[in-house]
């Protein structure tokens, strides 16, 4: 994974969902420093206390997980 800058910037990433056989994704605002900290994105929705601590993510449900570059 490429590591985002460290500025206090924050990085979108998009969830992928699947329920009951239909796909959904949900985009979230992350800390870019919790994303250069972890080496996958899964590790920092499973085990970052600071990203824990304000986000509930259903990894039963979880399919994919990515970074969104910028769109400029």
């Amino acid at each position: 994974m490429r590591a985002p800058h460290t500025d206090g910037a924050r990085v979108t990433v998009r969830l992928l969902f699947v329920e009951d056989g239909a796909f959904h994704h949900e985009e979230i605002q992350v800390p870019a420093e919790a994303v250069a900290r972890n080496e996958r994105l899964i590790d920092l929705l499973q085990e970052e206390p600071e990203f824990l601590r304000r986000t509930y993510v259903d990894l039963e449900r979880l399919c994919a997980a990515h970074l969104v570059e910028d769109q400029e």
